[in-house]
């Protein structure tokens, strides 16, 4: 299976990633951490007007193998949150960077992808030289 990183993405090296759209950005998790995963079977999310800050946990994922916090690549508040991959965490594999995605976050510092890794950075670094 060829796991797939869209270019327009920002990733994190604890695989989630951001796609930032004006001040928005759509926070999920990557295909590869998704496949490391296997089986999804729980999410937990923040609620809507939750504040996020870079760098901390904004929740979890846990898989028939493990439990794993969501880090937060961007310093925000929760606009939205995907209700429908919380009710059914299996789909998240079907399309990690569509219909999976977490949460949206209204951002608050733009600096905050800078150190970010490109989707070449991240394939690299996930898929080795």
């Amino acid at each position: 299976m060829t796991l797939e990183y869209p270019d327009d993405l920002k990733y994190l090296d604890t695989h989630e990633y951001v796609r930032l759209e004006g001040e928005i950005a759509t926070i999920g998790i990557s295909a590869f951490a998704i496949d490391q995963l296997g089986d999804i079977v729980f999410l937990e999310l923040p609620e809507v007007g939750a504040a996020l800050e870079k760098g901390e946990a904004f929740g979890t994922v846990e898989s028939v193998k493990a439990v794993e916090d969501l880090k937060a690549p961007v310093t925000g508040t929760v606009i939205e949150r995907n209700d429908e991959i919380v009710e059914s965490p299996e789909n998240l594999a079907d399309d990690p960077y569509g219909g999976g995605w977490l949460v949206k976050v209204r951002v608050k510092d733009f600096d905050d992808t800078d150190d970010a890794l490109s989707s070449e950075e991240y394939r690299l670094l996930v898929e080795g030289e």
